[in-house]
C-alpha cells in the first residue's frame, strides 16, 4: 500500500483550511461531493447555550422540573455544549457540514427560531448571517446545512425559518439535483455554494431545499469507543453507492448514568477527551470515494486536528487518479 505523501492534505493552505474546497487539485473539481471526504461538527450550534433561558421542549418533562433549579441548567450545559468554536471560526478552520436542531421558543410572541440542544443557543437568523459572511469571502467554498430536528415548530414556525433561509443565502443555494451532478464544479459554474437539508414534509414545496433521506447519519448512541467504530463500519459497508451523500457520526452519546456518575466534569471532559485520539485513528485509515467515508461529524473539532486530517483523505483520490493514468 503506497505511503500517504506528506507535507499536508490537498487543498491546506499556510493560513489553515479556510479555503481548501477552492484549493483542491483539477482532479477533485469533478467529483462528485458526495466522494469527497468533508469534515463537519456534531450539533454544530452549541458553542453558546443560554443557562438563563427555560429548558428546551426538546427535553422530557422531567428534566424541565428540575431545571427550575439554576445548579441543574448550569450541569445541563456542561452537557449540551458539544463544540467550542462559533461558526465562523468553524468554517475558517475548514467545517463545512453543520448539524443543526431548532425550536421556537414556547411563550414568545412572534415566529423567532433558536438553535437547541437542551438549552436554547442563538437565533438561527443570527447564525445564517454569520455563514454568509464567510461564504461572500470565500467564494469557492460549499457548506452543506443539515436540519434534521425540529421542535415546537407548526407549519408557519417552518415557512419563517424556510423564508429566513432564502433570504440568508439568496443566489448560494443550490436546488434539489442528482446527487452524482454535484461537484465543486457545478457549484462554481452556478455561483451556488449552499445545500440544505430538511427533515420535514414541507421541503418539498421549496426546490432549495434537499430532502432529508439525501443525508444518511447513522447514529451509534453508544459511550464504547469500540462500539462506535464497529458501528461506523458496518454502516459504512452498508452506504448507497450512489444518489445520497453519507454522514459517518464520529461522535460518543452519554446515558443519564454517565451524566450521573460524572455532573461536574461534563461531556468534553468525561467522554471526549480520552477518546478522541482512537476516533482520529480510525479517520485515518478511512479512504473517500463511492463507498468510502464521505461527511465525518466530531465534537469538539479543535480539541485535534480533526478538520485537516479529514481534508487530507482526498489525497487518496488524488493517487488514485495519478495511478489510473
Amino acid at each position: 500500500m503506497r505511503e500517504r505523501r506528506r507535507g499536508g492534505a490537498v487543498g491546506a493552505t499556510a493560513d489553515g483550511n479556510a479555503d481548501w474546497m477552492g484549493s483542491l487539485p483539477p482532479a477533485l473539481r469533478s467529483l462528485p461531493l458526495s466522494n469527497l471526504a468533508i469534515p463537519g461538527s456534531h450539533d454544530s450550534f452549541s458553542y453558546w447555550v443560554d443557562e438563563k433561558s427555560p429548558v428546551g421542549p426538546d427535553q422530557a418533562t422531567a428534566i424541565k422540573r428540575l431545571a427550575r433549579i439554576s445548579l441543574v441548567r448550569k450541569i445541563m450545559k456542561k452537557w449540551s455544549v458539544t463544540q467550542n468554536l462559533t461558526f465562523k471560526e468553524q468554517l475558517e478552520g475548514g467545517i463545512r457540514y453543520f448539524d443543526l436542531r431548532v425550536s421556537s421558543k414556547p411563550g414568545e410572541i412572534g415566529q423567532e427560531i433558536y438553535f437547541i440542544h437542551g438549552l436554547f443557543g442563538i437565533k438561527v437568523w443570527d447564525g445564517l448571517k454569520e455563514m454568509n459572511s464567510f461564504l461572500e469571502q470565500h467564494p469557492k467554498e460549499v457548506i452543506f446545512l443539515d436540519f434534521n430536528h425540529f421542535y415546537a415548530m407548526d407549519d408557519s414556525h417552518h415557512h419563517f425559518l424556510i423564508n429566513r433561509i432564502r433570504s440568508a443565502f439568496e443566489s448560494k443555494l443550490c436546488c434539489v439535483e442528482c446527487v452524482e451532478y454535484v461537484t465543486l464544479l457545478y457549484m462554481w459554474e452556478k455561483k451556488h455554494q449552499v445545500l440544505i437539508f430538511y427533515h420535514h414534509p414541507l421541503y418539498q414545496a421549496y426546490p432549495f431545499l434537499w430532502p432529508g433521506n439525501k443525508m444518511p447519519a447513522p447514529w451509534a448512541n453508544t459511550t464504547n469507543v469500540h462500539k462506535l467504530l464497529q458501528f461506523l463500519e458496518t454502516t459504512l459497508g452498508e452506504r448507497s453507492r450512489y444518489g445520497t451523500f453519507h454522514v459517518s457520526q464520529a461522535i460518543l452519546t452519554p446515558r443519564v448514568k454517565t451524566i450521573a456518575r460524572h455532573l461536574i466534569r461534563g461531556l468534553k471532559n468525561t467522554l471526549v477527551h480520552r477518546n478522541l485520539p482512537m476516533i482520529l485513528n480510525w479517520v485515518k485509515a478511512q479512504k473517500p470515494g463511492v463507498m468510502g467515508v464521505n461527511i465525518i461529524t466530531s465534537d469538539f473539532v479543535e480539541l485535534v486536528d480533526f478538520a485537516a486530517t479529514v481534508i487530507a483523505l482526498n489525497d487518496l483520490l488524488l493517487e488514485e487518479d495519478e495511478s489510473a493514468t
